[in-house]
């Protein structure tokens, strides 16, 4: 791969199921260096797209390249590169949280024993207590660290912040992202499936919009930024009716600014 290949890289992806078409015709690039967006509603095609990139399934149709690689002929060169956290982990029950990871360890090349220490820390996780007695958003919590230790080129997250407490939700994702790229930013890339875009706010650099499989909006945060902005406004008392119709500054329709 050279410098200037994407990270990831689809062209007319497609997967179906029987008659359904869970991902429909999807192009997409991820340059290196990237905090990518993958943003849907529950079942718009998120997780069966990111299922094509790591070959767990075959495209119907269409070509998937991660490094400039097809993944289902280079999978060991492809996956030794990067680092994977579902939404639903799991974990052998009778291993501690110590045990978990100096066996997940053992599979990579590399591993970040002070980053490893840190976020242990951070997240107030014991290594001693077996994992069958950990909550589902302490699971997410040793899943991902688990995924940065290694140091991967390539952090792909689906749903990272579920079973977590909303409150933690976008300090926790603030923590995980920063202590995986704050190490060599232009190569480390994230590429993350969500549907609660707003706790991502300042920390993407360009999304995609999923919606019924296909992509209906691609832009850079930054130009998303000054192209949609919302507006609120309060009011000492009521205000006189308003036409909802078209704004009177603009003329956007109604369905594209809202009062508060």
């Amino acid at each position: 791969m050279t410098s200037a290949s994407p990270v990831i890289e689809t062209n007319h992806l497609i997967r179906r199921f029987g008659q359904t078409e869970a991902v429909n015709g999807l192009s997409l690039q991820v340059g290196s260096g990237r905090c990518y967006g993958f943003f849907g509603r529950n079942g718009a095609g998120k997780t069966t797209t990111i299922q094509c990139l790591l070959n767990l399934l075959r495209p119907t149709a269409g070509t998937v390249r991660l490094f400039g690689l097809d993944p289902a002929q280079h999978e060991v060169a492809v996956k030794s590169r990067l680092a994977y956290v579902p939404d639903r982990v799991a974990f052998y029950p009778w291993m501690s949280v110590r045990e978990t990871l100096d066996y997940l360890a053992t599979f990579r090349m590399h591993w970040n024993d002070a980053t490893e220490t840190s976020l242990l820390d951070r997240f107030g996780l014991d290594p001693a207590q077996k994992t069958r007695a950990l909550s589902k958003g302490q699971r997410t919590q040793l899943a991902l660290i688990a995924a940065i230790c290694p140091e991967p080129e390539l952090l792909v997250l689906d749903e990272p912040t579920s079973g977590l407490d909303p409150i933690v939700r976008r300090e926790f994702i603030q923590t995980v992202i920063g202590a995986y790229q704050e190490g060599d930013p232009e190569r480390r890339t994230v590429f993350v499936s969500t549907h609660l875009i707003s706790e991502f706010e300042g920390l993407i650099d360009e999304f995609t919009i999923l919606d019924g499989g296909r992509a209906v909006m691609t832009l850079a945060a930054d130009t998303a930024r000054e192209q949609y902005q919302r507006i609120y406004a309060r009011f000492p008392r009521d205000v006189p009716a308003v036409d909802w119709g078209r704004c009177g500054c603009c003329g956007a329709r109604g369905a594209n600014w809202r009062w508060w």
